[in-house]
């Protein structure tokens, strides 16, 4: 019985280990943008990640240019420590004056600025396992990130549910544009896990194939 257990049990590892193997295949050949992914359904709905400082602000700057008939609702996540840019965005959505409905989520950051990694792996971890449950609460068509280290946690999650089939999620990272020449540490991680990787100079398209030269907004 204990033997049967053991070996049902190493079939299940193996079927998940190959279909995330196939998978990351799977996102390596395909290429895919975001006018594609936005006319396969009338509406996305859009969980879109916020980092400290510079991170926020470009953000904020692609979200004004979405379609509001299509990315809705519209979720925003935070670092609970991360008060600026809650105030960005109460800001931003202000301004635009849309009756569109969004929703926000404070969770804890993965990595603070000069953090070492050694530290940032435990702090990782325990955002990793308190954003599971939201996940599976929220399950977003399509996430929006651009290099903050909360960001990792919630894209992982989201890999992993399409893994088990738990949810179909388009991830889409773009890079910040003060990386020129480099990915960053996000960038690097996230660059096998996106569907749509996008980055702001030519120079980086041309270094990485899977990178999208979308120029600077």
């Amino acid at each position: 019985m204990i033997n049967w257990i053991i070996n049902v049990s190493l079939f299940f590892v193996l079927c998940i280990l190959v279909r995330a193997i196939c998978l990351l295949i799977q996102l390596k050949q395909e290429a895919h943008s975001l006018n594609q992914t936005a006319t396969h359904t009338n509406k996305l709905k859009t969980l879109i990640i916020l980092g400290s400082g510079g991170h926020s602000t470009e953000m904020l700057r692609l979200v004004k240019t979405l379609n509001p008939e299509i990315f809705k609702p519209k979720m925003y996540i935070l670092a609970s420590s991360d008060s600026k840019s809650k105030e960005k965005l109460l800001e931003m959505e202000n301004h635009l004056g849309r009756q569109t409905r969004y929703e926000t989520y404070d969770i804890p950051r993965s990595r603070k600025v000069h953090q070492s990694y050694i530290t940032s792996i435990f702090t990782t971890l325990f955002s990793f396992i308190y954003c599971v449950p939201l996940m599976l609460k929220i399950r977003p068509d399509i996430i929006l990130c651009n290099g903050p280290g909360t960001c990792i946690p919630i894209c992982l999650i989201a890999f992993v549910m399409r893994v088990l089939f738990i949810s179909n999620c388009v991830l889409v990272f773009v890079e910040s544009t003060c990386r020129v020449k480099t990915l960053s540490l996000s960038g690097i991680i996230l660059y096998y896990f996106a569907d749509i990787f996008l980055v702001h100079w030519e120079e980086l398209s041309k270094k990485y194939n899977r990178a999208k030269y979308i120029g600077r907004f």
